[in-house]
């Protein structure tokens, strides 16, 4: 048996005081995304959100509880001499910003605070729309999903836990 590899990766659910949610929008699509992304060697998941979430956005924050565990099995292109990675598993969290202002990246044209009820006006990747909706109904059990997203998004598995 082949050792698995997997991308492991954190986002960020990041609301104001007055209820907004933090959006970036990437450079590479186009599209609006929460902020996140892969965990880097010899990091750990909160420690990894938290520089992604400055990175791509300029924002300090302060990751409070867990919403969601979401694997997507669709292969993707791999690096550093792995060809294919079978599995993305992502951690979803609940964030407060304490700092930072709002700026750009390399990897995002454009950062904004959303109204919660226009969230998915902009966001259009129907895995995104459902891990925002796993937030939206966060009820203190963390969500469990697992999705393929090609050829496209389809939803295999879902279970609070």
């Amino acid at each position: 048996m082949q050792m698995p590899v997997h991308i492991v990766a954190a986002g960020g659910f990041v609301e104001n005081d007055k209820g907004e949610i933090l959006l970036v929008k990437t450079r590479r699509d186009g599209h609006w995304v929460f902020p996140g992304g892969q965990v880097e060697v010899g990091e750990n998941l909160i420690d990894g959100l938290r520089r992604e979430v400055k990175e791509e956005s300029g924002i300090d924050v302060k990751v409070s509880h867990l919403v969601g565990v979401f694997s997507n099995r669709a292969p993707y292109e791999g690096h550093s001499g792995v060809k294919i990675v079978p599995t993305k598993v992502m951690f979803d969290f609940v964030c407060e910003p304490i700092g930072g202002e709002l700026t750009t990246s390399d990897e995002t044209s454009e950062s904004c605070w959303i109204s919660k009820e226009q969230v998915l006006d902009m966001v259009s990747a129907p895995a995104l729309r459902t891990r925002y909706q796993a937030y939206l109904d966060y009820n203190g059990s963390v969500h469990y999903m697992d999705y393929i997203t090609k050829p496209k998004f389809e939803l295999k598995f879902k279970k609070n836990i």
